[in-house]
């Protein structure tokens, strides 16, 4: 149907045993790009990463799970966290 009423796209789902307070952020060393994802503590990796620009990014990544982007921005995974 061409001419037919938009609908939403649907809501993503956070990986099995995760939510908001999984969110962090990576930044690379060389290039300073950053990565938005959850991360797993016993991998210390981003799990379902994306690519982000600045904080419309953020904001649309936890649009996407119907979330609401936490005052102060997501944390930033490390070393050790």
């Amino acid at each position: 149907m061409l001419f037919g009423k938009k609908t939403s796209a649907p809501r993503l789902e956070p990986p099995v045993g995760m939510g908001i307070g999984d969110v962090r952020t990576e930044r690379s060393i060389c290039t300073g790009e950053m990565t938005i994802g959850f991360y797993d503590r016993h991998t210390r990796r981003l799990v379902q990463s994306r690519f982000v620009r600045g904080d419309k990014d953020i904001a649309a990544f936890y649009a996407a799970y119907g979330w609401q982007p936490p005052a102060g921005g997501p944390k930033e995974a490390g070393p050790g966290q």
